[in-house]
């Protein structure tokens, strides 16, 4: 089979993180792409789920933004919240 080169631009701490990961799984980047490439051929669409986080919508993000300024405007607290479920009698 012939072979093809591709040049893909990544951040240092992605790069650092993925070769990382694939040095303990014990494959190289390019085999680790190739995996990828080779299932998306083969299943004909991205082989993880893709999704956004809604805490980060344009909408959650003017609510916190709001929330934030009144809190800073009237002098509001900033309070603990207890997630453990103790003391919620």
């Amino acid at each position: 089979m012939a072979q093809a080169n591709i040049s893909i631009r990544v951040d240092k701490e992605t790069k650092a993180l993925a070769e990382q990961v694939c040095k303990e799984l014990g494959l190289s980047m390019s085999a680790a792409i190739c995996i990828f490439l080779k299932k998306l051929g083969r299943e004909r669409r991205i082989p993880f789920e893709v999704s956004a986080d809604p805490f980060y919508s344009a909408e959650n993000m003017a609510r916190l933004r709001a929330s934030v300024a009144q809190m800073e405007a009237t002098g509001g607290v900033i309070h603990e919240v207890n997630t453990d479920g103790e003391g919620m009698d």
